[in-house]
């Protein structure tokens, strides 16, 4: 029987299995995605990472809003330890913290104030990380009193000021000394809202107002601290100038002197001189030199720089710059210079040898080149002939001035200081001066000056009346005791 040829197509075809084949290896790899999408496991991990990395950019996301909103609302400023400002904020941040608290003791519940100024009030402004502050200060009979405050100590806290609020973040950096004295460096970062940025102008000039009511009426002394000055202890109590008694005319030629350089400011510019003025003060001890020099800064309102020529490690580019760097109207005061060098080499019977200053850098830094100008020097001396002709020099000193044995116009000074309320008529004053001219302790009247080797300093004279301030009589005959011979 003959096939056609459409029956033997029908039989042909069922005979090629590749091509089923072919079509089972096309469906395979749905099958293998989909083992993997029937997985929970592989299902929630990949929902997991794709929460996180949605959790991650939303959170980057608001830094970068949170510091576009800073920038846009907020305003910082820095304050450094080596700024002046610093110190005065932080004495003014106690006293303003103090007064907020006293405020709000003192308010009356029944007192009447808006309702932001109550919900200001309700806000905590509290100090929870204060540092102690300790202050010693030396009494003239010697004693030494301690002082002790709380100051705002590292961390962060929050003030109110003229109804501003203010984040104030003082860090403390314990591995960087950069004051080079071994303090830490510290910051203090203030911030508030940027509308509210005016507040500053007006808290740090409170602040400066506030440090200076807390020396007005008294004199800083300064000492040098490596490469800055430090204030040494508390400010002392103004010393009036009636309270130094010199020979007659002494004080007062000199105080026009200083009076005088002081207004002539221009004077000197316009003529090419440097404006700076040196003292030399000598005489015997107890005549009254340090004494004036602090009498005359308390009635210029001025400050005090002393510096010791014989500190070890004080260095001839160390001098120069603290010279250089001096705080505003300070006098710098260098007692006993004398002392500090025998000819031209540094004095020093302990043998020491490390680095001191020379003669030639002294020199350098009273009227050097880089010497710091709008400057009075002081030196004080007890023995005036040992000094280096090339030292008291005029253009380094020049006005030199001897406060030497205790006159007869200064005995009978102090006595009215000491015994006027009650010496009324002057009888025992004129028999306590009769006393010293008879012992030959201060000059007669209308006689050439004693022997200087009996005479007496008005520190000593002081001492006999304070050794009978109650007794006229004691003084009197206690005017013996001031015979060296």
């Amino acid at each position: 029987m003959s096939a056609t040829p459409s029956d033997i197509q029908h039989v042909v075809q069922p005979s090629f299995p590749e091509k089923e084949a072919t079509v089972s290896t096309h469906s395979a790899p749905d099958g293998f995605f989909a083992q993997f999408a029937g997985n929970p496991f592989f299902t929630g991990g990949l929902g997991l990472a794709g929460f996180a990395a949605i959790l991650a950019g939303a959170q980057r996301g608001l830094r970068q809003g949170a510091s576009l909103l800073k920038r846009r609302l907020l305003v910082d400023v820095d304050i450094n330890v080596k700024d002046d400002t610093y110190q005065c904020f932080l004495y003014w941040m106690t006293i303003h913290h103090r007064r907020q608290l006293s405020t709000a003791v003192q308010s009356k519940p029944s007192e009447k104030v808006g309702i932001i100024e109550s919900l200001l009030r309700r806000v905590p402004t509290r100090m929870h990380h204060l540092s102690i502050a300790t202050s010693k200060t030396h009494l003239p009979n010697g004693a030494v009193q301690t002082q002790f405050a709380l100051i705002p100590g590292p961390g962060r806290h929050i003030l109110r000021y003229k109804n501003a609020f203010i984040l104030a973040n003082r860090v403390r950096e314990t591995k960087s000394m950069g004051l080079n004295n071994g303090n830490p460096w510290e910051t203090i970062t203030l911030t508030t809202l940027y509308s509210q940025r005016h507040v500053f102008e007006a808290l740090f000039l409170e602040a400066h107002e506030l440090a200076q009511k807390r020396v007005e009426g008294k004199t800083v002394v300064f000492t040098p601290r490596t490469a800055s000055w430090e204030k040494f202890g508390e400010p002392r109590r103004k010393r009036t100038l009636e309270s130094v008694i010199l020979d007659e005319g002494v004080k007062e030629h000199i105080v026009a002197d200083v009076k005088d350089f002081l207004r002539s400011e221009q004077w000197y510019h316009d003529r090419c001189i440097p404006y700076r003025r040196g003292y030399l003060l000598h005489g015997v001890p107890g005549s009254g030199k340090s004494s004036f020099i602090q009498a005359l800064a308390g009635h210029l309102d001025y400050n005090i720089a002393m510096v010791n020529l014989s500190e070890r490690g004080l260095t001839d580019d160390r001098l120069n710059y603290l010279i250089t760097i001096l705080p505003q109207r300070t006098f710098v005061v260098l007692e006993d210079v004398d002392a500090a060098f025998s000819g031209r080499t540094m004095s020093d019977e302990s043998g020491y040898r490390g680095a001191n200053v020379t003669f030639a850098g002294l020199l350098n830094a009273i009227d050097g080149i880089t010497s710091g100008e709008e400057r009075i020097l002081f030196l004080t001396t007890n023995h005036v002939a040992r000094l280096d002709a090339a030292l008291v020099r005029p253009g380094r000193v020049d006005m030199t001035i001897r406060l030497g044995e205790a006159t007869r116009y200064q005995a009978a000074q102090l006595w009215t200081r000491f015994y006027g309320d009650i010496d009324e008529d002057s009888v025992n004053q004129t028999r306590f001066l009769q006393a010293l001219e008879n012992l030959g302790v201060v000059q007669a009247e209308g006689q050439g000056p004693p022997d200087p080797v009996n005479m007496t300093s008005t520190a000593a004279l002081q001492g006999l009346f304070l050794k009978n301030k109650h007794s006229m009589e004691g003084a009197i005959a206690g005017a013996s005791e001031l015979r060296r011979s």
